[in-house]
């Protein structure tokens, strides 16, 4: 997805479809492959990012003098970021090409949104290339980084990019010689775009990134979106247990009872600690499992089954006793 054509795929491509009543049954290899891809579940970050975002794209529309109000998407891994980041992104590809459709006779797509993953080590060089490899601009080993910006600065601008998300933007260190060049190539991205720029990364607070005076430019002009584990309660709401029913009534298992996983929310908060990309991986991998060996249904047992990744199974494994 960090090139057009592999974002344009993504975003066009239907989702995988929940099973619907009277629908015929899908086979075992149509099922697996499913619970493989599975659905997108709104949690309250994507609902939260894609208000903000639709805001900030309106609020930012005409202004010109000064860069465009951005956000930040933070958590700790696991928690769902890159999901509602991409979630977002490909709801406002789909809104803009529905009300952008290409000229008669011709099938030039708009390009609403551009998608860059920061390198690991990123130079503001290596970074520029990345926005440049994204819409295919030819550039060559002995161009500057300033070569490289203006064409992309051009590109982008004539493409008529309005959405761009940058994520793993925690792998960027500004107290560094390399990293603070980056960070400032950033601000000048946002300053000569007339886009709306999203930044995800892990505990991006805690970071470097948003700290001291480079740092304050982009935190002056950014929104804190935290994709933290759910809480089990949120004063009269059930946050995690809304999600795994959503999860659960988008299973496709035969002989699984509704209600059995929203009975175990204790449990399954207690062993993904609310992280979202846990749970999901967690359900999924026992509904593969249950039409793999036949039983078609998941049970407390089940899951105790599966292990977890290593992070989920780190928060869950004993402290030693000293």
């Amino acid at each position: 997805m960090t090139t057009w054509q592999g974002w344009h795929r993504f975003a066009t491509t239907d989702p995988p479809a929940p099973p619907q009543p009277g629908q015929t049954p899908r086979s075992p290899e149509e099922r697996l492959a499913y619970h493989s891809a599975f659905v997108t579940i709104r949690t309250p970050a994507i609902s939260q990012l894609a208000t903000q975002v639709r805001t900030l794209m309106i609020l930012g529309r005409h202004q010109q003098a000064t860069a465009r109000p951005s956000l930040i998407v933070t958590g700790p891994a696991a928690a769902g970021k890159t999901t509602a980041l991409l979630n977002v992104g490909r709801a406002c590809h789909l809104a803009h090409t529905r009300k952008n459709p290409p000229p008669p006779g011709t099938d030039r797509a708009a390009v609403p949104v551009a998608y860059v993953l920061v390198p690991p080590g990123a130079t503001a060089k290596t970074l520029i290339t990345e926005f440049a490899r994204y819409l295919g601009i030819p550039t060559t080993t002995r161009m500057t980084q300033t070569q490289i910006t203006d064409a992309v600065c051009h590109t982008y601008t004539a493409a008529g990019i309005q959405l761009v998300l940058i994520d793993e933007i925690h792998r960027l260190n500004p107290r560094t010689t390399t990293g603070a060049q980056t960070a400032d190539l950033i601000k000048d991205l946002t300053e000569r775009l007339p886009a709306t720029f999203v930044y995800a990364g892990i505990n991006l607070p805690d970071t470097p990134l948003f700290t001291g005076v480079r740092g304050a430019q982009l935190a002056g002009r950014a929104t804190l979106i935290n994709c933290g584990p759910l809480p089990a309660r949120h004063g009269s709401r059930h946050p995690f247990r809304d999600v795994i029913t959503d999860i659960e009534n988008n299973l496709d298992l035969t002989h699984h009872r509704p209600g059995t996983l929203p009975r175990h929310t204790p449990y399954l908060h207690q062993r993904t600690a609310g992280r979202i990309g846990s749970l999901t991986r967690l359900i999924r991998q026992a509904a593969i499992t249950a039409i793999t060996d036949g039983t078609e249904r998941i049970t407390k047992q089940s899951l105790d089954a599966i292990r977890l990744d290593h992070l989920a199974e780190q928060h869950n494994r004993p402290t030693p006793k000293r």
